[in-house]
């Protein structure tokens, strides 16, 4: 069966996550880390590319982003990709690719899935049992939200602002809702939404976005279609 093409749309809020081939290292040490997140804010500030929040694991790196153009998503994530492969290999003395294919993506309903997302991120280190807490890992959008560290290169999103009417407000909110966690079924369902390319939203927002999209947009529920009345 065909691929379908990725998902990306104009001023749509898009959770992408690239993975290292065969979930090898993609990170040696903070230098490289360091050298991402550079390339990541310089190419989404060429490609007018909201970044909202971001993770980075040992073989994978994931961000939540919107595009001001649903095109200029695989532009800045193609220039980010070269970069940093170019930069890796030089580095260590390696030659070769560093990513397993192209990077995936999905098309989230901002105002259901922004902060789980969000939260999902943050605590994806946690359940790794590389910390204990959210805020001591350092390579993850989570310090900025909470208030512990202010990082250049994030732009929020405008629903963040519904945490709080004061900076304090909503790191104190944001702080809470990390520290209430994700349900399996949550955690399950952004995994494979992000996994699969599928877009995730109610019922009218995914009817939106298939007429605007031109193509299918979830997944086809199990068993046979039925069949029409006569």
């Amino acid at each position: 069966m065909a691929r379908l093409p990725r998902l990306a749309l104009d001023g749509a809020l898009h959770c992408v996550a690239l993975r290292g081939h065969n979930r090898q290292p993609i990170f040696v040490d903070d230098v490289d880390r360091a050298r991402l997140w550079e390339l990541l804010t310089q190419h989404a500030a060429e490609h007018d590319v909201a970044l909202h929040a971001y993770v980075f694991m040992e073989s994978r790196v994931d961000l939540l982003v919107t595009p001001k153009e649903g095109s200029a998503l695989s532009r800045f994530m193609q220039s980010v990709g070269r970069s940093y492969v170019r930069s890796f290999n030089d580095r260590h003395g390696r030659s070769g690719t560093l990513w397993e294919g192209r990077y995936r993506s999905s098309i989230l309903q901002a105002e259901r899935y922004l902060l789980d997302t969000m939260v999902f991120f943050d605590l994806i280190p946690v359940q790794a049992g590389i910390v204990t807490r959210a805020q001591d890992y350092r390579w993850s959008s989570h310090s900025h939200y909470a208030g512990l560290r202010q990082e250049r290169g994030i732009t929020p999103h405008p629903l963040t602002w519904g945490l709080g009417n004061t900076p304090f407000a909503r790191e104190s909110a944001y702080r809470d809702r990390v520290a209430q966690g994700l349900g399996a079924a949550s955690t399950d369902q952004l995994k494979q939404g992000v996994s699969a390319g599928w877009a995730l939203g109610d019922d009218a927002f995914l009817a939106q976005l298939k007429v605007k999209a031109q193509r299918r947009v979830s997944a086809s529920r199990p068993g046979r279609p039925p069949k029409n009345s006569q």
